[in-house]
C-alpha cells in the first residue's frame, strides 16, 4: 500500500461518557484507533488534537456486566447466553449473591465457560468490603442481569437503577400485579427518564420459533384467528433440581410453580395472538401438598378481538407418562387453517438437541375457490431465547430500542395467572386488572 511506511502504528484510546443529543443512551464507551502521519509534526500533537486530524476508526467496547444471583439458571442460562452473545458484545465482570461461597461458584463456572483469563469479581452479602453496592458502584459496570427469587427481585432492580445501571431482570415482572404496576411507575417516573434501560427477560417472547409462528398468523396464513388452546401438563417430583430450591420448596408467591413456569406459556400467547386477552373465567387446585399453593389451573379466556381459547396448565401429572402423552404446546385456529408450536428433541450432529417446531395446516383450494385437502408445512427453530433477549437488551442500552421485554406485557402475563387463580369460575376483565 502506497505510503504506508510514512505513518504511525495503531494507537488505541478508549473514550467514555454521555450524550445529550440522545438521552436514551444513559453512557457511551468506544475505542478509537488512531492512525497519524509518521512526522514531527503530527507526534508533538495532543490526543485531543489527533482525534480531529487523523483517520479513525471506532470500535464500540464491550458492554461490562454483572450477575445478580448465582443460581441453576443463572448457570444453565445465562452464562451460555453470555458466550453465545461474544466477549465483543458484552463482558462478565463481577458477579453477586447472599453467600461469598455460591457467588464464587458461578465465578469459576464463568471464567470456564467464558474462557476468561481471570474469575469475575466477587460480591456478596457476607463480605462487608465487596457486597452489593460495592458492585453497583463500579464504573465500569454498565448494566445487570437480576436472576433471583421473585419476591426478592423488585427492591435489587430499584436499588441497580439507582446507582444508574440499565437492568435485566428475570421474568416473571413480580410476585403480583400490584406489586409489578408499583415497580413499573417507579420505574416510568423516575429513571426511565434518566435514559435507563429495564427490560423483563421473557425468553418465550424472543424465541425464534414463536417469532416465526407470530409472522405467519399475521401474514394470513390461518386466516382469521377463531379459536386457541396452550396446553402444558408437567410432572414435577421432590427431587427435580427446579424443585429444590428453597424459595421453590416454601413459596411466599402465588401459584407457586404456575406463575414462575406459567408465565412463559402466556407469553407465548401474547407473541402469537392478533389481539391481547381481555376476559378470563377459571378455576385453581391443588392435587399435591409438595406444591403449594397451587398445582393446577383451567380456564376459558376471550381476547379483545372475539376469538376464544382455553388454557390448561398444572405442575401436578401424576405420572411421567402423562406429560409425555399429553400434547404439550399452543395451537391457533383460524378460518383457513391452524397452526401448532411445541418442542421436541432432535438429532443434529450425533446429538440431541431441543427444538421449537412449528406444524402449519392450511387448507387447500382450486381456482373455483373449492376445498381439495390440506397442506402441510413443519419448520423447526432453534431454542435461543435467552442469547436473544441479552443481545437485543444490549442494542436497547446503545439506544436501538425493539420494544421486546417491555415491563407492562410482562405484567399482563402475570395478570392472566393471577387471575386463573382467584376467578373460582367469575369472569375477570384482564385489561382492567393491570390499569
Amino acid at each position: 500500500m502506497p505510503g504506508v511506511n510514512n505513518y504511525s502504528s495503531p494507537r488505541f484510546v478508549r473514550m467514555n461518557g454521555q450524550s445529550p443529543a440522545k438521552p436514551q443512551m444513559a453512557s457511551w464507551d468506544f475505542i478509537m484507533i488512531l492512525v497519524m502521519p509518521d512526522t514531527p509534526a503530527h507526534k508533538s500533537l495532543s490526543v485531543r488534537r489527533q482525534f480531529f486530524l487523523c483517520p479513525l476508526t471506532i470500535v464500540m467496547a464491550p458492554t461490562g456486566i454483572a450477575i445478580l444471583g448465582s443460581g441453576i439458571f443463572a448457570k444453565e442460562a445465562h452464562l451460555p447466553a453470555i458466550a453465545k452473545v461474544g466477549s465483543s458484545a458484552v463482558e462478565l465482570k463481577a458477579v453477586y449473591s447472599r453467600s461469598q461461597k455460591s457467588a464464587a461458584g458461578l465465578a469459576s463456572e464463568a471464567q470456564s465457560a467464558l474462557k476468561l483469563a481471570a474469575s469475575p469479581a466477587v460480591y456478596s452479602d457476607d463480605q462487608p468490603n465487596a457486597n452489593l453496592d460495592a458492585l453497583l458502584g463500579r464504573s465500569d459496570i454498565t448494566a445487570v442481569i437480576v436472576v433471583l427469587p421473585i419476591t426478592t427481585q423488585p427492591s435489587i432492580i430499584l436499588r441497580a437503577l439507582a446507582a444508574g445501571k440499565h437492568v435485566l431482570s428475570e421474568k416473571p415482572v413480580a410476585a403480583d400485579v400490584v406489586r409489578g404496576l408499583a415497580l413499573i411507575k417507579e420505574y416510568e417516573t423516575t429513571y426511565k427518564p434518566k435514559g435507563l434501560v429495564w427490560r423483563v427477560a421473557e425468553n418465550f417472547e424472543v424465541e425464534t420459533g414463536y417469532q416465526t409462528a407470530a409472522q405467519l398468523i399475521k401474514e394470513g396464513k390461518i386466516g382469521k384467528v377463531t379459536f386457541f388452546n396452550a396446553r402444558v401438563v408437567n410432572y414435577i417430583d421432590q427431587t427435580s433440581k427446579w424443585y429444590n430450591t428453597p424459595w421453590r420448596t416454601v413459596p411466599d408467591y402465588q401459584g407457586g410453580f404456575l406463575l414462575d413456569g406459567g408465565v412463559h406459556t402466556i407469553a407465548a400467547l401474547r407473541v402469537l395472538l392478533p389481539s391481547p386477552l381481555k376476559t378470563l373465567s377459571g378455576f385453581a387446585s391443588l392435587n399435591k401438598k409438595w406444591l403449594a399453593p397451587h398445582d393446577t389451573i383451567n380456564s376459558v379466556v376471550q381476547s379483545a378481538d372475539g376469538s376464544h381459547g382455553i388454557i390448561e396448565m398444572t405442575f401436578a401429572a401424576p405420572l411421567p407418562s402423562r406429560s409425555q402423552t399429553a400434547g404439550n404446546g399452543i395451537t391457533i385456529t383460524g378460518t383457513d387453517g391452524y397452526l401448532t408450536v411445541n418442542q421436541v428433541q432432535v438429532i443434529d450432529g450425533g446429538s440431541s438437541v431441543g427444538r421449537f417446531r412449528i406444524t402449519l395446516r392450511t387448507v387447500q383450494k382450486d381456482a373455483n375457490g373449492k376445498e381439495t385437502g390440506e397442506a402441510e408445512e413443519i419448520i423447526d427453530k432453534p431454542v435461543d431465547g435467552v442469547p436473544q433477549e441479552l443481545a437485543r437488551f444490549l442494542k436497547a442500552v446503545t439506544g436501538e430500542d425493539d420494544g421486546k421485554g417491555d415491563a407492562r406485557g410482562a405484567l399482563a402475563d402475570v395478570a392472566v395467572i393471577q387471575a386463573s387463580l382467584t376467578s373460582n369460575g367469575s369472569p375477570i376483565d384482564l385489561q382492567k386488572l393491570v390499569q
